[in-house]
């Protein structure tokens, strides 16, 4: 499932647009008391944004200056289930369906109003609200809650940044499991990181000092010499 998280109760928003006008109309159509916006505006730009804000929704148009839209969400979808909303001034039906074919969940053509664009970033984010409740996955004295988002050793709550949770979450969801390098590097941080191994080696780190007894010989997360990692089976 994925489960919306919010910046002070509001749905984050990636907007990945390069047309000032564009940007201009969705910061009025998209109050802020309502949603937090971030933007991006290129393709690049964009996927490293997916990854490191980690937004509840993208509005995504497809003429960037770097990569075509529909890459950008094949790319997405390589390691992300996050809605995509397509903004686009294409309105050829092959467009539509390469679009919705690469992982879209909906295409909304430019210039449209302001209550059908709040009213389709309703639809999608209520959808990916009812999805079944993800599980409670227990190893010894670590817990991980999916549903709530919370992480405990022996009882005590552990805070852990976005990128570390989605590391561990991914962990878990394979656990006893071996996940090589490139597979981890892909679903957690995105095909652009895929050769980037010495983030996922800093990023463990920094894991392992937050949920390891002892760090330095870890107990949950078993490194696979060469190969990648692994989460004990609970």
């Amino acid at each position: 499932m994925q489960k919306v998280k919010t910046d002070g109760g509001r749905p984050r928003i990636l907007v990945v647009d390069d047309e000032a006008a564009i940007l201009r109309f969705l910061k009025s159509a998209l109050p802020g008391e309502e949603y937090s916006l971030h933007f991006a505006e290129n393709g690049h730009a964009a996927l490293a944004a997916a990854a490191a804000a980690r937004p509840d929704l993208v509005l995504l148009d497809l003429g960037l200056p770097d990569l075509d839209g529909v890459e950008v969400i094949r790319r997405i979808r390589e390691w992300s289930t996050l809605p995509i909303i397509v903004l686009s001034v294409r309105d050829r039906e092959d467009d539509k369906v390469a679009a919705l074919d690469a992982g879209a969940d909906d295409y909304l053509v430019k210039p449209f109003g302001v209550a059908e664009l709040q009213a389709r970033i309703r639809v999608v984010l209520r959808r990916s609200l009812q999805q079944a409740p993800e599980p409670v996955y227990r190893f010894d004295e670590l817990e991980i809650d999916l549903q709530r988002r919370k992480v405990t050793r022996a009882g005590t709550e552990i805070q852990l940044t976005p990128t570390e949770y989605d590391l561990l979450r991914l962990l878990a969801n394979h656990a006893g499991m071996v996940l090589t390098h490139g597979q981890i590097l892909k679903k957690v941080w995105g095909s652009a990181y895929a050769d980037q191994q010495n983030v996922l080696r800093v990023t463990m780190s920094n894991l392992r000092q937050k949920i390891e007894p002892v760090p330095s010989r870890p107990r949950y997360i078993i490194t696979e010499l060469g190969v990648g990692y692994r989460l004990k089976s609970a």
